[in-house]
């Protein structure tokens, strides 16, 4: 990998795309191809396989799924499942057909069974059942994951996977329904605090414990995961499971993570929990030996990624 290989990050406008373009351009890479949905639909065979035939792609980054919190993931199942596993199917296959020599594909932690020991090791996949409400999502991750991991067996290929945990930071999706936590938080927070609204409903018991990473730091593990040479990266990884797990290694109970981000917000009403709402995985925290073998530490602590992210949120409302 050199400063002058033509590196395609697919998925350049969501969140992790845009991180790694970031990393990217700061390590002084010149050749970093993107496209827009407009411009390729990664669901459609044909555009892919034309796409790569004519942009002579040395190396990928394979960000774009379609994603989203627990009431995306259940109202929309089949789009779940189906856009991911396209994306993957295209992207992966055509990338090997094309002679890319290096690809990176980002998994979730949602792969892992719902009660997997904690922290969850890489060898836990497939070892217990999914947790339901994201089930579809998981299942097209976990085909992603083992399409790497077949192209690699099969055809020699140097295509590797990463398992990120829960992420957050500029980029992010603040819709009010369809985000993810911390995001939605903010948003609901924020219109909380405009509006003086006396308190503010947090699905769930607040309970469940949860890992996080803010996607800068998620972008510098990735890129450096990706520069390591092919034995030392095979030497990482074992044969049962070669993909590698990049979070923070620490923990937060939505419950705290709530409180937190309301100080970031200066919102100063009542969170209410409501229980007839699913909690989702109990726990959630990824064994990271393997990420810190290499010798990364994350940089951001969370409560000033918080603030990041809501000076995101603001400089986003602005704009719109």
């Amino acid at each position: 990998m050199t400063n002058e290989s033509r590196i395609f990050v697919a998925g350049h406008r969501g969140m992790v795309g845009s991180a790694i373009v970031r990393r990217l351009s700061t390590l002084g890479y010149r050749n970093v191809i993107t496209r827009t949905r407009a411009e390729l639909d990664l669901t459609n065979q044909s555009d892919v396989a034309e796409f790569f035939k004519s942009e002579s792609i040395n190396e990928v980054y394979l960000t774009a799924a379609k994603v989203g919190g627990i009431h995306a993931n259940e109202s929309y199942p089949a789009d779940f499942i189906y856009e991911n596993l396209a994306i993957e199917c295209n992207v992966i296959h055509e990338a090997y057909r094309s002679g890319v020599k290096k690809l990176m594909f980002f998994g979730s932690s949602c792969i892992y069974p719902k009660l997997a020991t904690q922290p969850m090791r890489e060898d836990a996949l497939l070892d217990g059942k999914l947790e339901p409400t994201n089930e579809p999502y998981a299942i097209a991750k976990i085909a992603g994951l083992k399409m790497c991991e077949s192209y690699r067996r099969q055809y020699g290929v140097d295509f590797r996977s990463v398992m990120p945990t829960n992420l957050y930071g500029p980029g992010d999706n603040y819709h009010p329904e369809n985000s993810h936590v911390i995001p939605g938080l903010i948003r609901r927070f924020h219109d909380a605090k405009e509006c003086c609204a006396p308190k503010v409903a947090i699905w769930g018991s607040g309970e469940p414990m949860r890992e996080f990473l803010h996607v800068d730091d998620l972008a510098a593990g990735a890129v450096s995961m990706m520069l390591l040479p092919r034995e030392t990266f095979d030497a990482i990884v074992s044969p049962l499971a070669p993909h590698v797990n990049l979070g923070s290694g620490e923990e937060i109970s939505i419950r705290e993570l709530a409180q937190l981000v309301g100080q970031v917000v200066g919102y100063r009403g009542t969170l209410e929990f409501d229980t007839s709402k699913p909690d989702g995985t109990p726990r959630k925290l990824l064994d990271v030996s393997k990420l810190k073998s290499i010798g990364f530490v994350p940089l951001v602590p969370l409560e000033d990624g918080l603030r990041h992210a809501y000076d995101d949120f603001m400089h986003a409302a602005q704009r719109k």
